[in-house]
């Protein structure tokens, strides 16, 4: 999973807002057994608890562990510093899974398989000698790619070119891989006008081994 820097620093905003409430912290009470107690401010509290909501939602979706253990948390919520602490952790918690790479998509996995079996298509199509429409089938699966690449990073979905500019322009991949993705897209617009003696079996097998890496890579 490719990693989003401004999730990542909103984490660390959220974070760095929790710790503030911390510090503003005032003695409230000392219990019978010599704990002492601490206030927040509540409604700022409650307020950064509602963002980190939205932002567990938008990541993991309100069906997963950490969106569910902090709602739980956020219905909870109370003036002493011990349950800011609780709720702190659980975005800890978050932001480790999140950053250390264990966010599986289930649905972003089963695309990424789905364009895998399109690009074994058309490698079993060049074994058998049929490299053009091996070279065809490879661009499906290219211009696919970038339309789900769009999706998930909210560009909007338009002609494989456009999309390749503009998933280059937010930084989604560099400028050598939106040359590369150039270069392909034109064998493929090649191959299906019938140009077939404009390029080899060996472009179109490094085409295939190529969005198989862009695949791998990035969805």
């Amino acid at each position: 999973m490719k990693l989003d820097n401004l999730v990542v620093k909103r984490f660390e905003e959220l974070e760095e807002r929790a710790k503030k409430f911390i510090e503003g912290k005032v003695f409230a009470f000392t219990s019978d057994d010599g704990v002492r107690y601490f206030k927040i401010d509540e409604p700022a509290y409650r307020g950064w608890a509602l963002n980190v909501l939205n932002l567990l939602g938008r990541i993991f979706g309100e069906s997963s562990i950490h969106y569910k253990a902090f709602l739980n948390k956020y219905d909870h919520i109370s003036e002493f510093e011990s349950n800011l602490l609780e709720a702190l952790e659980l975005l800890k918690a978050a932001k480790d899974d999140y950053v250390g790479g264990y966010l599986f998509n289930a649905r972003w996995l089963i695309q990424a398989e789905v364009f895998s079996d399109t690009l074994e298509q058309a490698s079993e199509l060049l074994r058998s000698g049929y490299k053009d429409p091996a070279c065809v089938v490879a661009g499906v699966a290219l211009e696919t790619t970038l339309k789900e690449l769009c999706s998930r990073n909210g560009i909007p979905v338009a002609k494989l070119d456009k999309m390749n500019a503009d998933l280059c322009k937010s930084g989604i991949y560099n400028m050598g891989m939106q040359k590369q993705i150039t270069a392909w897209a034109e064998r493929r617009n090649t191959a299906a006008h019938g140009e077939w003696s404009e390029y080899r079996e060996a472009d179109v097998e490094d085409m295939i081994n190529g969005v198989n890496r862009l695949i791998a890579e990035y969805l």
